[in-house]
C-alpha cells in the first residue's frame, strides 16, 4: 500500500519565500557537540523505520538511489554536503535496489528519489529535474522554514563520499527479471491462443481450405 506524500506545490519550488508559512513543523535536534555533520547510508540488513521516530516530530530527509544510476551519482556530493548545511536535520541514504519493499510502500519507482519524512511519515517529495545543493536547499526552506547555513558549498570532500560520486556496474535484478515475465507471458499467451484456435469447431476446416 502506498503512503499518500504530498508533493512539493510548484509555485514553492522555485527560489525561497520567507513570507509563507513551513509547511512542516520540524523539531530541530540538539546539534551542540557533535563535531562532524554527515550523511548515514544504510545497509542491506537495516530498516529505515527503525531510524525515524513516529512518536517524534523531528525531520529527516530520505534519499532513494542506486549505485548505478548516473543522476544518482550527480546527486551524490550536493547530498552529501547538505548536513553541514542543517545540522539540526537528519539525513540518510539507501540503494533502492537492496529496499525494494520500501520503494513500493513509498512510491519511489525512479531514482534519485528524495523524500521529507516527519516522524515516521512522508510529508513531502523533492520534484526537481535540477538537482544542486541550492535547490535542495530552497525546497528545505519552503517546507520546513528552517534556513541553510550560508558559508555551506560543495567540497572535493563531498565528491568523495559518502554517497558514492562515481558509477559502479551492476544489473537491475528486478528490471531484468520484469522483461523476462513479460517475455515469458506473451509466449504463454501466444501459445494458448493458437491451441484454443485448433480447438474451435469450425477453425480447422477455415484453415485448411
Amino acid at each position: 500500500v502506498l503512503e499518500p506524500v504530498l508533493p512539493a506545490p510548484a509555485e514553492e519550488q522555485n527560489g525561497t519565500d520567507g513570507a509563507k508559512a513551513p509547511k512542516v513543523n520540524c523539531e530541530e535536534r540538539n546539534a551542540t557537540g557533535i563535531d562532524r555533520f554527515t550523511l548515514q547510508i544504510l545497509n542491506v540488513s537495516q530498516d529505515l523505520m527503525e531510524f525515524l521516530n513516529p512518536n517524534s516530530s523531528d525531520c529527516t530527509l530520505v534519499l532513494f538511489y542506486t549505485p548505478w544510476c548516473r543522476f544518482s551519482a550527480s546527486l551524490a556530493p550536493h547530498f552529501n554536503s547538505l548536513p553541514r548545511a542543517f545540522p539540526t536535520l537528519r539525513f540518510l541514504a539507501l540503494d533502492a535496489s537492496q529496499h525494494s519493499s520500501l520503494s513500493t510502500r513509498f512510491g519511489t519507482v525512479a531514482v534519485p528519489n528524495i523524500l521529507l519524512f516527519q516522524g515516521a511519515k512522508p510529508m513531502a517529495r523533492f520534484n526537481h529535474t535540477d538537482r544542486t545543493l541550492d535547490t535542495l536547499k530552497d525546497f528545505i526552506f519552503n517546507q520546513t522554514g528552517i534556513e541553510a547555513k550560508s558559508d555551506v558549498s560543495v567540497t572535493e570532500e563531498d565528491w568523495e563520499g559518502p554517497l558514492p560520486s562515481v558509477l559502479t556496474k551492476g544489473i537491475d535484478w528486478l528490471l531484468l527479471f520484469s522483461v523476462l515475465f513479460l517475455a515469458g507471458f506473451v509466449m504463454y499467451a501466444t501459445i494458448r491462443t493458437d491451441s484454443i484456435r485448433w480447438l474451435i469447431p469450425g477453425q480447422e476446416h477455415e484453415h485448411q481450405e
